[in-house]
């Protein structure tokens, strides 16, 4: 069995989890508000470092078949790192969903980028005979 932790340990900890929520925080990584938006179909967060993130409610497995009036009660948690749908029971991670969009976006522009390497990769390739065909399923 794990010794109990002492008064000076626990501190310790405490003092670490507040400088870690603090740094996430200024990252952005917390809301501070959030609502939907019925014209775009997206969940719209304000962020604690300024930023606005519109979620497309068909990312959400949990939400993409709720009426307007079942995610209009959406709403943050009193710390701002959790998203809520109370109609739907539906909770989400804010920097899950931040960490989530941001890796999306950067992935979509590194596809798009052009370099030399790139173009000499896909003329091998194409001198290969292209891409293989994708087998029937």
């Amino acid at each position: 069995m794990a010794r109990p932790l002492t008064e000076a340990e626990i501190d310790r900890q405490f003092d670490a989890a507040q400088r870690r929520t603090e740094e996430e925080r200024a990252a952005g990584l917390y809301a501070t508000s959030a609502r939907y938006d019925r014209r775009s179909k997206r969940i719209v967060l304000e962020l604690t470092n300024g930023y606005s993130l519109g979620i497309p409610i068909a990312t959400l497995p949990h939400l993409a078949g709720a009426t307007a009036a079942q995610l209009a009660d959406v709403e943050v948690s009193p710390a701002g790192f959790a998203l809520r749908v109370p109609a739907l029971d539906a909770d989400y991670s804010v920097p899950g969903l931040v960490m989530a969009m941001t890796a999306r976006e950067i992935g979509r522009r590194g596809g798009s980028v052009t370099s030399a390497d790139k173009r000499r990769a896909a003329r091998a390739n194409g001198a290969k005979g292209g891409r293989p065909r994708k087998s029937p399923a």
